[in-house]
């Protein structure tokens, strides 16, 4: 089914671009149904994107496409689209993540140019298809049932007891009531070093934007700063998350009377949802999707929740339960 797909890709942007006939180049699949590959139309290349219909939908990536321009963002433009057939033709940023530039020496300038684009993403709450999804107590209940589900039950095959059930459910509460209690801005969603590209110009392209939200002010910080793909100092992260701090109080996106010491729980709090959430999905992404690799990216995941959980006495039975049953059997599958 996916040759087919590719094929008929493939005939859609010879027709549309006149493209050259060396057929197309497999830039990357993603967490989702999505696939990338670079064509070329003369001295110029170009993304085609394969997102099958019914699962994939093309019009949340080309509404926030235009959103996110209009706001000064660096997105790739949308060059032709076939809705029907889940095609599109989009500007290439080329082939350099920034995940693959970053160095110790060079971190703190690239992250500050990403988190510089942050408040322009915060003030996109709303596309010509309409206001954003909200990132409510439903989505985040989901999101977070996906570390119990998948992770926990389905790949440890552990079997909580009632009084462990209860641990993870308090554990799962407090931290949507924090999500929830954070100013609400337009959210990324998946901001980090594999989300954004270091274009020829040196200069940083966003991508993979179609699930943006409105939701926590912390959200995409955390994630681009606790990456699930690496790891930095907490020395770097505190300094740049404090200079991100002070950055939203100036653009007035954080109101004066918010303390450092409570944007650092936001930010605590929301990386413990982001990555419970993440590790479930690598789970799932093995077990019904049987893409494999994700699988290594889990141990980072659970290293930042044993790290911060720590850091919180109302956590100290979660952290328990992460450290005594959960990393022990994560171990034992290795």
């Amino acid at each position: 089914m996916k040759n087919n797909r590719k094929l008929a890709l493939q005939a859609w942007c010879e027709a549309r671009i006149g493209m050259q006939p060396n057929g197309l180049e497999s830039v990357s699949g993603d967490a989702s149904f999505r696939r990338y590959f670079r064509a070329y139309q003369d001295h110029r290349s170009v993304i085609a994107v394969d997102a099958p219909p019914p699962q994939e939908s093309l019009q949340p990536f080309m509404a926030i496409a235009k959103a996110y321009a209009a706001a000064g963002i660096q997105v790739p433009a949308v060059i032709d689209f076939d809705e029907e057939q889940g095609f599109m033709l989009l500007s290439d940023f080329g082939s350099t993540l920034l995940l693959a530039e970053l160095t110790e020496a060079n971190a703190p300038r690239y992250y500050q140019q990403a988190l510089a684009t942050l408040p322009q993403i915060m003030q996109v709450t709303a596309t010509e298809l309409g206001p954003l999804p909200r990132y409510d107590e439903a989505l985040l209940r989901r999101e977070l049932n996906l570390f119990y589900d998948w992770l926990v039950t389905v790949h440890l095959g552990l079997d909580l007891s009632p009084e462990q059930n209860q641990i993870w459910q308090n554990f799962a509460g407090q931290l949507i009531d924090n999500a929830l209690e954070q100013p609400q801005v337009g959210v990324h969603r998946d901001y980090h070093a594999r989300n954004l590209m270091v274009t020829s110009d040196s200069e940083l392209g966003c991508i993979d934007f179609q699930d943006a939200v409105v939701g926590p002010i912390t959200y995409d910080a955390v994630s681009l700063l606790r990456d699930c793909y690496v790891r930095w100092p907490e020395t770097l992260v505190d300094e740049l998350c404090h200079s991100f701090y002070q950055q939203l109080q100036q653009t007035e996106l954080l109101a004066a009377n918010v303390s450092w010491q409570q944007f650092q729980r936001w930010f605590d709090l929301m990386g413990l949802q982001r990555h419970s959430k993440a590790a479930g999905i690598f789970a799932r992404l093995y077990h019904r999707d049987g893409k494999a690799g994700y699988l290594q990216d889990i141990p980072n995941t659970l290293n930042y929740m044993l790290s911060v959980s720590d850091k919180y006495p109302q956590f100290s039975d979660f952290h328990t339960l992460l450290a005594d049953v959960v990393l022990p059997a994560w171990e034992q599958m290795q």
